[in-house]
């Protein structure tokens, strides 16, 4: 391949990738660990946390549940959000190492 036609695949490798990382940022992520539920692009903006309107704190121990379960969904959104990056990137960094 010469050196044009390998730029001219280079910059279409390139597009592709920079479609699929926009896809990722717009795509809205959700998890839920009752009474928590939360919402963050892919971007890693927007974030939203919902508590269950039934849910009530009358204890120490529910307090800490819910610290437990905002934790524990935030947690998720990243590793959600980390998978996805990963398994969509993946195909361009390969490409990248053999080029």
């Amino acid at each position: 391949m010469n050196q044009q036609a390998m730029l001219r695949k280079m910059r279409q490798i390139q597009k592709e990738m920079m479609e699929v990382q926009k896809q990722i940022e717009e795509t809205l992520f959700t998890a839920t660990c009752f009474p928590v539920t939360a919402e963050m692009y892919g971007s890693r903006r927007g974030f939203k946390i919902t508590i269950d309107k039934t849910f009530v704190v009358e204890d120490a121990d529910d307090q800490e549940a819910l610290e437990d379960a905002i934790a524990a969904v935030v947690n998720e959104l990243l590793e959600s959000i980390d998978k996805t990056t990963n398994e969509k990137m993946a195909k361009y960094q390969s490409i990248a190492g053999f080029m």
